[in-house]
């Protein structure tokens, strides 16, 4: 029986981890999820949120907009378009990318074609929030 976990998320931009893990929470299509050593394999969407894993007593916390995962053999596989550690955040661009976001989709409404790229962006900037805000309980 396998006592770690490979966690690998690739963006477009950079291999942002590939480490041996003990544990790891993600945002799935259908609400929050984790994975152990030894879990079944499975293939899923990923929403904008916090993704977060465990090294030893140690927890890490990043934003991802979304993606896919995959865990297949003890390797956990996350595609993302963007994922961020919480230090990296810039909170002041995040908070401004949501109040644009709101300001879109109220000016847009929900029948409107670009509304879900708007709203997928408020998300994005939530999440980003979200996780920025785990320093403060470090």
């Amino acid at each position: 029986m396998a006592e770690k976990i490979t966690l690998r998320l690739v963006t477009p931009s950079r291999l942002l981890l590939d480490e041996e893990v003990d544990e790891v929470t993600a945002p799935g299509a259908l609400g929050q999820f984790g994975v152990l050593p030894n879990h079944i394999t499975f293939l899923t969407l990923l929403e904008p949120g916090e993704m977060s894993y465990k090294q030893g007593n140690r927890r890490y916390h990043l934003a991802v907009s979304g993606g896919y995962a995959e865990v297949l053999d003890d390797v956990m596989t996350v595609l993302a378009d963007a994922a961020e550690y919480s230090d990296e955040i810039d909170v002041e661009r995040a908070r401004g990318a949501k109040e644009i976001a709101e300001k879109r989709m109220a000016e847009l409404g929900p029948e409107h074609e670009e509304f879900a790229a708007a709203e997928a962006s408020l998300r994005w900037a939530q999440a980003r929030l979200e996780v920025a805000s785990q320093r403060a309980h470090r």
